[in-house]
């Protein structure tokens, strides 16, 4: 009889618990999203409307909610339109969000990790510390911070480098702030839980070998810490793509992404077709590459076995 912790009863609902959830909370409504997208709401407000026509025996579905957002309608050229825009526009944003993460949060993270264990704890509370505040204020608060009348022109002012305000708020610097600011701790946290496992002495014997500290952290540390810098990208990347909040209140009118198109297609326009559409196609643009990801990084360790 092979040992286990846990009976084959306890693996299996261990194991079901989470997938019962994902199933429940994620895979149904994301059928129901898919369905909606194809409803022809044609005049009436009823976005649940049947596909299957009774009558004709017909089923009716609407792929110009899909087919709208890659063709622009006036002239019919495809991949410019205010969608792709808004899904490109999207992509740039979390990646540069992301790429900022990881630059400001690998120090954090690292310092973190070498430092002694009875002030860890103190340290980390200190990065989950803006959790407990509101992310409405927080974001709120840059306003007054990158405002033209705020903080930063006011300093800048003071001191004499400037002689009138510099335009800080609505630009892509004040998405690029408030989002790294909001998705920090996400990257910190999970390079942290890597970093804080690693043997140090690797560092030690590299340096007895000759090996400089910027070579050493780059050919022992960084790679040690690959699957803290995956986890901590995806963690901050998948969320700033879809963001809503900080576009409305941080960026102006150039700096639209698909969020809130998605909230003005749904509640402005009324059309929940092309909303759950739009939701859909980027939907796909997060798991696709997450499959690609762990599919070859899957069958690396196979090989490596």
């Amino acid at each position: 009889m092979a040992n286990s912790a846990f009976p084959v009863p306890g693996k299996r609902f261990v194991i079901g618990v989470p997938y019962t959830w994902l199933f429940v909370f994620f895979f149904l409504p994301f059928l129901i999203l898919v369905y909606i997208s194809f409803v022809d709401m044609g005049s009436d407000i009823h976005p649940f409307k049947p596909l299957w026509d009774t009558t004709t025996g017909v089923l009716k579905l609407k792929y110009e909610n899909y087919w709208s957002i890659f063709r622009n309608g006036d002239n019919g050229a495809l991949f410019e339109t205010l969608y792709i825009e808004a899904y490109m526009r999207s992509l740039w944003y979390a990646f540069g969000t992301a790429v900022l993460c990881l630059m400001i949060g690998y120090p954090f993270a690292y310092f973190i990790a070498r430092s002694r264990p009875s002030v860890r704890p103190a340290l980390l509370m200190m990065v989950m510390l803006p959790f407990w505040t509101s992310f409405l204020l927080r974001v709120y608060a840059w306003k007054g911070i990158l405002a033209d009348q705020g903080i930063v022109n006011q300093l800048l002012t003071a001191l004499g480098i400037i002689s009138e305000p510099i335009q800080m708020l609505y630009t892509n610097v004040s998405m690029l702030i408030g989002m790294t600011y909001v998705y920090l701790p996400f990257m910190v946290l999970p390079l942290y839980a890597n970093l804080v496992k690693m043997d140090f002495r690797l560092l030690e014997a590299a340096y007895d070998l000759g090996t400089s500290p910027f070579k050493a952290f780059w050919l022992v540390t960084v790679p040690l810490s690959k699957a803290g810098i995956v986890a901590g990208f995806m963690l901050v990347f998948i969320p700033a793509l879809g963001e809503f909040v900080i576009p409305s209140l941080l960026g102006g009118p150039e700096n639209v992404m698909i969020g809130r198109v998605v909230w003005d297609e749904m509640f402005t326009s009324n059309n929940w077709p092309r909303a759950t559409a739009l939701a859909v196609v980027m939907i796909g643009l997060i798991i696709v590459p997450l499959a690609i990801y762990y599919h070859y990084t899957g069958d690396a360790a196979d090989d490596k076995k």
